[in-house]
């Protein structure tokens, strides 16, 4: 007995260590991540300031800024955003200047060297001296705020991220911040919205296997006659795009000649550059939707503005929510505004002040062309029949972990960097490639690729952001997105005044030969562009337009008459033809109706496809339970829809089994719009040789036969991920989205679930209106989503509606940091206040930021 006892008080004290070790653990953990948050009401004193600053925040904490000077405002801005999403500002910088590896260590090189290769940070340090004084000064004041924030905060008191890091060995402090750094984004932005350059490289690799009819059937022509560009209306006259005019006088310029070549040179290029697309999101699902419904379509008799752009889903989400308000609103503080911005980046992108609201989508202009190069041993290559050097430089990259410095040669030719030097194998880039024109050079050791683009051209871009937030109609408006360089977006607009128009901006570039569609040969001149880009007058843009709309949603932005090349990689129309017919619906729209339409799951593709589905024979009973599904539905795709998890499973076994045997992996069908118009056409042909399954000699496989393949194996897909009882099934079983942290919470990561959040089950799809993109490639997770979605009626601007795929704060485990989540993904709004009696009413945190004395 005393043997047992004395192992009893062993036992309990051993227990009684065990829950102090676990209760001191749990404390630590909780001081640990709460030492992160901000604060958020009191008084802060900050050295900087010239006068008191106050912050507001509503119950999603979502800051409102007010102000006395424009100074100030945006030395607070950079504070508040510092605040609640420094280590993703951080995160964003070290991607655009290529230093990744400084934190992550050395996973993240490739991506660095693809990045430096480019020079993002390069140009944004020299667009910094074009750009205005005031701009200048905004981007300082900025800077300032941020800094000021690091200056009474580190490691885990800025983000729990950091004390991750930390933990795990790099020994990483930031360094200040810059204005550069805030530019550098854009570049960002730029290449995570170009499309063209992934195009370019799929008809190349193509041309290795189909030919060049084949290769036009996989790209086919935009349908106009089935779904309206954005203008239909206007004409260029002595180079200016007149709205009113019935015909133009500008000469057409010069169509291209096709050359595909240089195959493996562009897979080590496309390879290169899929780290950097994994970091930033990208993917074919891109895209976004905007309209403004003139006063004579609403029940106000005012204009409303809608947006919701897709982008890929993130944690937090690539947007931050904030106002910024002068106190006094004049010359020299000339800001009330409020919407959506990138954390890092000062002002407002998307949103209103109080006369006007404008919204974005992308315009997918052809900005990009890819250059075969014949380089001759490390520094000279082909150009006009004379060799030229090449320009170089060297580029250093710590490596977290590591002693020594990874360094690297980074070359150009005249059209740009070449990004297929990024690969190991550069000596060897495009020598299996099969050469089209007989004026190409021998290969010798292969071709290079060099990218030629208008993001890397220094611009203003950042004028014309401020210029949107400051502008008070149309005309100021229109002058600020002249300075909109890129990544070149639709301007949705509205005012107080009750106009809405439309406004194409940035460089385009004209091609003395070719449109770009292709990789083109750099040692020949013919194929340089013009020394000038489509004239910003030129561009199409409309003032309350015919009809009272303006609906963009990535389609073609003017008919085909148009005289200058904005590029082919628009989306085919699907979604902005069902918000236009939508639209036309109701001459009395309300804000509810336009948050009724964002989140319109009807299947255009489906409502199409499925009559030839329910026509096929299938061998049994237990398909044919399956096939019913498809009778009678109402081909919306709701996530709790069965009709639908059937159809997304036949189209995807239907991409796949078409077109497994015939293209390149690389290229294989992702299933978005352009998807859409090639099958489409491809169904109407049932003895295509598309069809044929070119794996089983002596069978000539028919549209039939590849049908009832994808119905029998969609119907066994299901049976084993959800349930044998097709009723049971649900399309967000399916189509599930996991918010994943850029960094910390990536695939394999032991502290993912710290940082990542989901599984949320979700309805729509690519190329439908609420367009949550999923990639037939790799199965039917959420890849891209509506970002963002805002509503904003002209009359009242306090009836406004918006809401965020996450929350306002970066730190896991703040009440804000997916607070916005559910009402999201059950397609809800907040109310988005902008008076300030209204926002003090509704504040249920007040911060002052008081200036030292």
């Amino acid at each position: 007995m005393v043997c047992v006892s004395r192992w009893l008080k062993v036992l309990t004290w051993l227990g009684v260590v065990v829950v102090l070790v676990l209760i001191g653990g749990t404390v630590t953990a909780v001081w640990t991540v709460r030492r992160s948050f901000p604060q958020t009401s009191g008084s802060v004193v900050i050295d900087g300031l010239s006068s008191k600053v106050t912050v507001l925040r509503d119950g999603q904490g979502i800051p409102q800024i007010y102000a006395d000077t424009s100074d100030d405002l945006f030395f607070a801005q950079g504070y508040v955003q510092a605040q609640d999403r420094f280590f993703e500002m951080d995160f964003r910088r070290h991607v655009t200047s290529g230093r990744l590896s400084e934190m992550f260590g050395r996973d993240a090189l490739k991506t660095d060297m693809f990045v430096r290769t480019l020079g993002w940070r390069r140009v944004a340090e020299q667009e910094l001296p074009l750009l205005s004084p005031d701009s200048r000064h905004y981007l300082e004041a900025f800077s300032q705020g941020v800094n000021a924030y690091l200056g009474s905060h580190s490691g885990a008191g800025l983000s729990l991220e950091y004390a991750v890091l930390n933990g795990s060995g790099p020994d990483y402090t930031p360094e200040e911040w810059t204005p550069a750094d805030s530019l550098a984004w854009l570049k960002a932005m730029a290449w995570n919205l170009g499309t063209n350059m992934g195009d370019e490289v799929e008809r190349a690799l193509e041309s290795v296997h189909l030919s060049e009819s084949q290769i036009a059937e996989l790209f086919p022509d935009y349908p106009y006659r089935q779904n309206r560009p954005i203008v239909t209306q206007g004409a260029i006259v002595d180079g200016v795009y007149e709205q009113d005019a019935k015909v133009g006088g500008t000469g057409l310029p010069r169509r291209p000649a096709f050359l595909a070549h240089g195959a493996h040179a562009l897979r080590q290029a496309k390879t290169a550059s899929a780290g950097l697309g994994e970091v930033l999101g990208t993917g074919d699902a891109l895209g976004s939707n905007a309209w403004a419904v003139s006063g004579d379509h609403t029940a106000s008799g005012e204009p409303i503005l809608a947006n919701d752009p897709h982008l890929a889903a993130s944690m937090p989400g690539v947007w931050y929510q904030m106002g910024l308000h002068c106190t006094v609103v004049d010359r020299d503080c000339p800001f009330d505004v409020t919407g959506f911005t990138f954390a890092g980046l000062p002002g407002v992108v998307i949103g209103h002040n109080a006369q006007i609201a404008w919204g974005f989508t992308n315009l997918n202009p052809d900005t990009e062309d890819l250059y075969l190069e014949k380089v001759t041993g490390n520094n000279r290559y082909l150009y006009n029949g004379h060799e030229r050097p090449l320009d170089t430089r060297t580029e250093s990259f710590s490596v977290a972990g590591e002693q020594d410095p990874v360094t690297i040669t980074v070359r150009e030719s005249r059209h740009g960097p070449l990004i297929s030097d990024v690969s190991a194998r550069a000596s060897t880039v495009g020598a299996d490639a099969p050469v089209a024109k007989t004026s190409a050079p021998q290969r010798g050791n292969g071709y290079a690729v060099a990218l030629q683009w208008t993001a890397l051209q220094p611009s203003r871009t950042a004028d014309a952001l401020f210029g949107f937030d400051k502008a008070r109609d149309w005309n100021e408006f229109r002058d600020a997105a002249r300075d909109f360089a890129a990544p070149s977006q639709n301007l949705v607009y509205a005012d107080t005044a009750g106009h809405i128009g439309y406004q194409a901006p940035g460089l385009v570039p004209i091609r003395r030969t070719g449109h770009g569609d292709w990789p083109v040969p750099g040692w020949e001149p013919a194929y340089e562009w013009s020394d000038n880009d489509v004239p910003y007058d030129a561009l199409p843009s409309v003032l309350d337009p015919d009809g009272g709309y303006v609906v963009t949603a990535n389609q073609a932005v003017a008919n085909r008459d148009y005289p200058y090349y904005l590029g082919d990689s628009f989306d085919y129309g699907y979604r902005a033809q069902r918000i236009r017919d939508l639209l036309r619906s109701s001459n009395a729209l309300t804000v509810d109706d336009m948050a009724e339409i964002q989140l319109d799951d009807y299947s255009g593709l489906a409502h199409r496809l499925t009559p030839l589905l329910v026509s096929i024979a299938l061998p049994s009973a237990y398909y044919q339970q399956a096939q019913r599904m498809l009778a009678g539905w109402d081909f919306h795709q709701g996530a709790g829809s069965a009709s639908a998890a059937y159809f997304n499973a036949v189209w995807r076994q239907l991409l796949r089994l078409t077109f497994a045997d015939q293209l390149p992996a690389a290229t294989m069908p992702t299933g978005d719009s352009r998807w859409w118009a090639v099958m489409l056409r491809l169904v109407r042909q049932p003895h295509d040789q598309l069809w044929d399954d070119v794996d089983t000699p002596g069978v000539q496989e028919t549209r039939d036969d590849v049908v009832r393949t994808a119905l029998m194996r969609a119907r066994d897909e299901l049976t084993q991920q959800q349930s044998r009882n097709p009723h049971e099934w649900q399309w967000g079983r399916s189509h599930t989205l996991t918010l994943r942290n850029e960094t910390l919470g990536s695939a394999g990561s032991p502290v993912a679930f710290v940082f990542n959040r989901g599984g949320y089950e979700l309805g729509g799809g690519p190329s439908l209106v609420d367009a949550t993109g999923w990639d037939a490639t790799k199965g039917y997770e959420v890849t891209s989503v509506p970002s963002m979605r805002m509503i904003i009626p002209l009359d009242d601007l306090d009836q406004s509606r918006w809401i965020n795929l996450t929350g306002a704060s970066g730190h896991a485990f703040s009440d804000h940091y997916t607070d916005q989540t559910d009402l999201w993904a059950k397609g809800d709004t907040l109310p988005w206040l902008f008076s300030r009696d209204r926002l003090e009413a509704a504040a249920e945190q007040t911060l002052s930021l008081t200036p030292a004395q």
